[in-house]
Parts: structure tokens; C-alpha cells; sequence
């Protein structure tokens, strides 16, 4: 049983190891590319006058798009100061907008320059443009490397070493991820790590529960063979 256990289970557990080993020995900083991205100040400026965020917000409702203000919170936007608020839709669905801090104007989507731009700004050095596209729920996968974050997003990859793709939210313009080759690399050995092949997060399927299981028997088979096996037991055992 254990010999057979051990060729049935034996690969998902040179995979468990070598994500390990990798997972143990990379600098996690790294693969999120935060050594590719410029440090901004965590606080905004606000030596402007800002008009009150329910301006916005009534601005929302009264025009239909949404049935009630779920939160409200100040980003910066092009070096902005921006209100990004979260609404309910009257088909209750969860969205996000931004209105100008300082005039109360809720604007339209990010275009593309806009898309460029900031994600231009958010980098440390200037990197050559290689590619811009919008990704939306048609042409995302649930194992996208930008999965479970806002869409439409635009995805703005740039020709440098690490492969480096910046997406950031077609409605709010805040960057919501950096993707390098080495976060790649990262997340292909995590699917293996989780076994769930479909969207690489849940930790909870039964494929993981099941070998999981399978290799505390190979474990405990093996622990078995040895007691049944061992000479030195078995002198002790006589006496």
C-alpha cells in the first residue's frame, strides 16, 4: 500500500516541495514589484477647500445609476484629490465611481492616455510602452493573473526584464496590481501548491482535502512498514 500510495502521490508532493522551497526563498516584495514602483506618500494634501462628499454622492442617486452609498473614501487621482465611492446599483450590484474633491464632479471612465499616464507615474524609472489593453469579465479567466479586483481594468505592460504589466481600474484609475515574470512564476507553482487548477485560491477543494488526506496514510503506512520491518523491533520485542 505504501509503495503504491507513494507513485500515486509522490509527484503532488515534489510540487508541494518546490513551491515550498520557492515560496521560502524568494523576497515576497520583489514578486509583487514593489521594487519597480515609485513610493508615494500614504497621506494627501489638503490645502484645497473640498465640497462635502454627499455632493457627489446625491449627484449618484439623483440621476439613477445608484440606489443607496455603500462608502467613501479620498484617493488621489493624476495628483488629485479624488472621492472614490462605492455604491449599490438598482440591480444590486456593488460599483464604484470617482468625483473631483474639489468640485464635486463625478467623471467619466479612464481612458487610455489616462491609463498610460498613471500607470507611467507609478513607476521608479521610465520604461518603453509595450502594450495596452482593457480587460473585462468577457475576456478574463478565473485564473487571470488580475482576478477578484475591479473590471473593466486596463492592463499596461511595459518592455523591461521583469515583464512588468500594470492594471488599474477603468472607473476609479487606482492601480490594482503589479505583475512581473517573477509573480508569474509565483502563482503557477501556488495553483500546483492549492491544486485547484480552475481559479488558484481555494484552498478549501476537495482535489487539495483529498491528497492532503492520502498523505498522512502514505505517512502512516510508511511508519507501519518500518515497525513491521525492523529487526531491532523485533530482538526487542522476543526480548
Amino acid at each position: 500500500m505504501h509503495r503504491y500510495l507513494g507513485i500515486f502521490i509522490g509527484i503532488q508532493f515534489v510540487f508541494w516541495t518546490v513551491g515550498g522551497l520557492y515560496f521560502s526563498w524568494t523576497n515576497i516584495k520583489e514578486i509583487r514589484g514593489d521594487h519597480l514602483r515609485v513610493e508615494h506618500e500614504q497621506s494627501i494634501a489638503i490645502d484645497k477647500t473640498f465640497v462635502a462628499p454627499q455632493i457627489p454622492a446625491a449627484k449618484l442617486v439623483a440621476s439613477g445609476v445608484a440606489r443607496s452609498i455603500e462608502k467613501v473614501r479620498i484617493v488621489d487621482v493624476l495628483g488629485t484629490p479624488h472621492y472614490e465611492i462605492g455604491y449599490r446599483t438598482p440591480d444590486d450590484k456593488d460599483e464604484l465611481a470617482v468625483a473631483d474633491a474639489l468640485t464635486g464632479n463625478v467623471r467619466a471612465a479612464f481612458t487610455e492616455a489616462e491609463a498610460i499616464r498613471i500607470a507611467t507615474s507609478a513607476l521608479r524609472t521610465e520604461l518603453p510602452l509595450k502594450s495596452v489593453a482593457l480587460i473585462t469579465k468577457e475576456n478574463v479567466g478565473g485564473h487571470h493573473e488580475y482576478r477578484e479586483k475591479p473590471l473593466p481594468a486596463w492592463a499596461v505592460s511595459f518592455e523591461n526584464s521583469d515583464n512588468l504589466t500594470v492594471y488599474l481600474s477603468q472607473q476609479t484609475g487606482q492601480i490594482g496590481a503589479f505583475r512581473t515574470g517573477n509573480w508569474r512564476i509565483f502563482d503557477f507553482l501556488w495553483m500546483l501548491h492549492t491544486m485547484d487548477f480552475n481559479e488558484r485560491d481555494n484552498i478549501n477543494n476537495w482535489l487539495l482535502r483529498g491528497f492532503s488526506a492520502l498523505g498522512l496514510l502514505t505517512i502512516a503506512s510508511g511508519f507501519l512498514l518500518f515497525l513491521v520491518s525492523s529487526k531491532m523491533l523485533r530482538r526487542i520485542i522476543r526480548g
